[in-house]
C-alpha cells in the first residue's frame, strides 16, 4: 500500500499557496509545474514548502483540512515568506553576477594581473 502525502506548494511568481494530498508526490509536483492542473496553472512555477506522510487517505484528508484552515494557512505563510525572501535574494545575486560577468568580458580574469 502506497503512503499518502499532504503537501504545500508556494508559487514563485505570486503570493499563492496550494495545499493538496497525493500518493505520488513527484508526479503531482510535475503536473502542477507543467500546468496540467486547472486550479494551479495560473500560478506556476511552484516549489515545495511542506510535505508530510499520512497513514491513509482519511488521515491525509484531515491533515489537508488543517493546512487549509486559518491556523494552518498562518503557519504556511510564515514558512513561505522567508523562502520567498531568500529566493529573491538569490535571483538578484545571480542577476548581478551575470551583469558583472558580461561587463568584465574583455577584462583580465581576477587574480591574473601582470606584474
Amino acid at each position: 500500500m502506497k503512503p499518502w502525502f499532504v503537501y504545500a506548494l508556494r508559487s514563485r511568481t505570486q503570493r499563492y499557496i496550494y495545499v493538496g494530498m497525493t500518493q505520488d508526490l513527484v508526479e503531482r509536483m510535475m503536473r502542477h509545474n507543467e500546468g496540467r492542473e486547472r486550479t494551479t496553472k495560473p500560478f506556476r512555477p511552484f516549489e515545495l514548502i511542506h510535505a508530510e506522510l499520512a497513514a491513509d487517505s482519511v488521515e491525509a484528508r484531515l491533515r489537508e483540512k488543517y493546512w487549509k484552515s486559518g491556523r494552518g494557512k498562518e503557519i504556511l505563510a510564515e514558512i513561505r515568506d522567508p523562502i520567498a525572501q531568500v529566493a529573491e535574494s538569490v535571483d538578484a545575486l545571480v542577476s548581478n553576477t551575470s551583469d558583472l560577468n558580461s561587463r568584465a568580458g574583455s577584462s583580465p580574469a581576477l587574480g591574473t594581473e601582470s606584474r
